[in-house]
């Protein structure tokens, strides 16, 4: 692989959003919103001006996930997933003409979903599905019983409409009373941070495991996916010597596809590298790790299961902390380091 720097100086970037003309947003977990006036090496990075007043940062938490809308190209929307001192919440934002500024439109898509006063598993991924639809991963806040609960918006992958953050009519509990059990598509996650969507529309989660465990899973509707910390509602601390996915509590959850046993490579975004440009990587998703400070290729068959794993050594402790993999309209990939000073925008080719 071929590894370029896009741009530097960024503290903590946690997404990154492409804008039409080859332009792209950056999310920075501080509070920082940052305009990329290029994609390729030397690309000036300019701040955002946007009312991030009522952001709490702390621990993991703070501004994560990004998303432009759709329909960018006319409305000049996008969404961010920001901690707020009583919940998680998806704003809508409106990027001025020049990019200088971003205002708030309207009231937030979404609110509700638990937080932890330390920011802990504050994990808020936004993707859109090949039908259009707003998937948004979310983590647990380290609370016990909130994975599952289905009438908590923590510990899910939700679904729902990009403009009104409605529930989607098919979603699989949509007949529920509950408001936030109509928008849960999959539950018993503990902090999945990433969401890749493989063309012809499998979707899978890259997940953070406790102390062995990260998972890859195959996103399925009403998907039970094994994590209980509060063991059936019977202990009443976070804990986490529970297995990441239990199948004796829950013979029917949806099994991994990859785990990483011990140690733990603390995965974080996830994407396809998908286009003749990728020569025989074409179709590998491709998943960042945190702690072992690598990108991690993923050979998967038709169904889902993997069949190889490998790490370039372009990217195999190179870089450091590596957070977000996002391919970008110019079929390159672009990942952010997760370092906490002079953080890097890199852009991935094949070499």
């Amino acid at each position: 692989m071929r590894v370029e720097v896009v741009a530097s100086g960024l503290e903590n970037p946690w997404d990154i959003g492409f804008l039409p003309g080859g332009r792209a947003l950056v999310t920075e977990r501080s509070g920082g919103l940052t305009l990329l006036d290029g994609l390729t090496p030397g690309a000036t990075a300019t701040p955002v001006q946007a009312d991030f007043g009522d952001l709490a940062v702390g621990g993991e938490g703070g501004l994560m996930g990004l998303l432009p809308h759709p329909d960018f190209a006319t409305n000049r929307l996008f969404l961010t997933c920001q901690n707020h001192a009583e919940d998680v919440r998806v704003i809508t934002w409106r990027l001025a003409e020049d990019g200088s500024r971003a205002d708030r439109v309207g009231e937030p898509l979404l609110t509700g979903l638990p937080v932890n006063p330390s920011g802990r598993h504050s994990g808020c991924r936004p993707a859109l599905a090949e039908d259009g639809a707003l998937l948004l991963a979310t983590g647990d806040a380290a609370r016990p019983d909130v994975p599952q609960d289905r009438t908590s918006l923590g510990g899910k992958v939700l679904r729902m409409d990009v403009d009104t953050g409605a529930p989607l009519p098919d979603n699989p509990f949509a007949d529920s009373p509950n408001p936030a059990e109509r928008l849960v598509y999959s539950y018993g996650h503990r902090n999945p941070q990433g969401v890749a969507v493989r063309p012809g529309g499998q979707v899978f989660i890259a997940e953070h495991g406790p102390d062995v465990d990260d998972e890859i899973n195959p996103l399925r509707a009403g998907g039970n996916y094994g994590w209980d910390p509060s063991r059936g509602g019977t202990e009443d601390s976070y804990d986490e010597s529970v297995p990441m996915t239990d199948l004796n509590r829950f013979p029917d959850a949806v099994p991994a596809v990859w785990s990483s046993g011990s140690p733990t490579e603390a995965i974080a975004g996830a994407g396809f590298l998908t286009g003749p440009q990728w020569g025989a990587l074409d179709g590998v998703l491709a998943v960042p790790a945190l702690k072992g400070s690598k990108l991690l290729l993923f050979r998967l068959a038709e169904d889902g299961r993997v069949e190889q794993v490998s790490v370039p050594p372009e990217l195999d402790g190179t870089h450091g902390r590596l957070r977000t993999l996002r391919q970008g309209p110019d079929g390159a990939a672009y990942v952010t380091t997760d370092n906490g000073t002079d953080d890097e925008v890199l852009r991935i080719t094949a070499n």
